[in-house]
């Protein structure tokens, strides 16, 4: 519903088809009869169907929907995501340790839930070659697959040839993913440390065995030769 409704006096239909506070259906009354209710309910008489025949009106408290609305709103905002798309720059004579590293790159971006922006630079005699920049994309295509498609196919855009990669997951839902990893991670961690902890104190003497060892050592005889 739009937050810029007409209310009260500024309804001048005569008849209205009326909703009561909680969503129950009223019937269809009089506005002025309608209004009467609002008023000894101490609520607004609030269209919220306009073009209705006739138009829907609902008794509510307008200042309240307002304030709920805008928080909605904020709410919305918040937690929009802004599209990203990243960009990787390759020769299209790379050697397999770069593409690696670069793919690297790319996976990375993918799990982030953002675009990625894949661009073979030619030089030189480079430029008659396009097919090994064509081939070169379709690699990196299949090799990202389960994180990613290919949303606008490889084209040529002057010396350069160009690929956008989406990500298979929403950007929020990526986020999500990828903190319960890092809560993961450092759950493990914890467990290790407290493991190691737990080694280091069972292998170390209590107080009770040095000081047997002590007496042991004491009562020895100390002219045996041992």
């Amino acid at each position: 519903m739009s937050t810029e409704l007409r209310i009260n006096d500024r309804i001048r239909v005569p008849e209205v088809r009326l909703v009561g506070p909680n969503g129950e259906t009223v019937g269809i009354v009089p506005t002025h009869e309608a209004l009467k209710l609002a008023q000894e309910a101490d609520l607004d008489l609030v269209e919220i169907a306009p073009q209705g025949k006739p138009p829907v009106c609902k008794l509510m408290d307008y200042g309240k929907f307002k304030y709920e609305a805008a928080q909605k709103a904020r709410e919305a905002r918040r937690n929009q995501t802004n599209v990203i798309i990243k960009e990787m720059k390759l020769r299209p004579k790379i050697d397999a340790h770069d593409y690696e590293t670069k793919k690297g790159h790319v996976v990375r971006f993918l799990r982030a839930g953002d675009k990625v922006k894949i661009t073979i630079m030619f030089r030189g005699r480079e430029q008659h070659r396009p097919e090994l920049g064509f081939r070169l994309l379709q690699k990196l295509a299949e090799d990202v697959q389960e994180l990613g498609f290919v949303e606008s196919s490889p084209k040529q855009d002057g010396r350069n040839m160009i690929m956008v990669l989406g990500p298979h997951k929403k950007k929020a839902d990526a986020k999500v993913e990828l903190e319960a990893e890092k809560q993961e991670r450092m759950a493990e961690r914890e467990a290790d440390a407290q493991e190691v902890r737990a080694e280091r104190v069972a292998t170390q003497p209590t107080p009770s065995s040095e000081k047997k060892a002590k007496r042991a050592n004491e009562a020895l005889d100390p002219d045996i030769d041992l």
